[in-house]
């Protein structure tokens, strides 16, 4: 984030659960083996190292965005206010508002659905930071029409896509969002390699002998027409730097804007549930 900062950036974006990681095991070991002893303990160990959030646990980075004065968007995996559950979650840092937003993965994507719980749509929104309307939504959610249509409707224009690092699917959807929405995207993606894999996860051998390269990075940046102003070289650790004109999207807009003058809200009707959802509610 430093090196970030000191090369000029003003918004900064982290893959999908950068912090701790993303749970990879899921797709090249038996992950639902119901009693499987070395599956049960990896999932123990990714829980205690999930966020803790409302514990504090980002305070940290809250603290160096104010210190750097940038925006900041970082994928969790969110502990669950249980301490059984995670989330799937992207953070939101505003640098002087501090933690702005938490967007819980709405349905996580397969295999995932045996690590992430489902989240709720408190997170669905944009943020104002330094005149510019920004937004961010995790990896295969920008592939759901109205996800990405309810961020579109709150004015944003630059859109960071959280990805654990799938250029094959994520380059597409990506320009795609960048086109639909007239806007600019930030699509992340992160790299991970058996050399990162601990010498203490109980799954490490079964990875290892998977022979699987886990996520292959693919970060890129996009333009509204789909121009690609930056991208990363596959498997490659890096930081993509673009300078973002907003005129290029108000330009854009001019022949079409999918929430304003290309929309049809008498035919077509979108409503948000923002509500957070807990299992209990207690009144004291």
């Amino acid at each position: 984030m430093v090196e970030a900062a000191e090369g000029g950036a003003e918004l900064v974006a982290f893959p999908e659960t950068f912090v701790p990681g993303y749970p990879a095991w899921a797709d090249v070991t038996h992950a639902s083996a119901f009693d499987h002893p070395d599956q049960k303990a990896a999932w123990a160990q990714y829980l205690d190292q999930a966020v803790d959030i409302e514990g504090g646990d980002l305070d940290g980075v809250v603290a160096a965005a104010a210190d750097l004065g940038v925006f900041v968007y970082v994928g969790t995996a969110e502990k669950s206010s249980s301490s059984g559950s995670i989330y799937c979650t992207l953070a939101a840092i505003h640098p002087e508002r501090g933690l702005v937003g938490t967007h819980r993965k709405l349905k996580p994507t397969y295999g995932e659905r045996l690590m992430w719980a489902d989240g709720d749509g408190h997170g669905l929104r944009a943020h104002e930071f330094a005149g510019t309307t920004v937004s961010g939504l995790n990896c295969w959610e920008n592939w759901m029409p109205l996800a990405r249509t309810a961020m579109y409707a709150q004015g944003t224009q630059v859109h960071v896509a959280g990805w654990p690092g799938s250029p094959a699917i994520s380059h597409d959807i990506s320009r795609f969002v960048a086109m639909e929405g007239r806007l600019f995207v930030i699509s992340t993606g992160a790299v991970l390699r058996d050399e990162h894999i601990p010498d203490q996860f109980p799954l490490r051998q079964e990875m290892l002998d998977a022979h699987h390269r886990y996520a292959s990075g693919g970060s890129i940046i996009i333009a509204p027409d789909g121009s690609i102003l930056a991208q990363a070289e596959p498997h490659e650790e890096c930081i993509l730097f673009a300078d973002l004109d907003l005129e290029l999207v108000r330009q854009a807009r001019h022949n079409f804007d999918p929430t304003g003058h290309y929309s049809r809200p008498d035919v077509l009707e979108l409503t948000v549930d923002r509500r957070r959802r807990e299992p209990a509610v207690f009144l004291d």
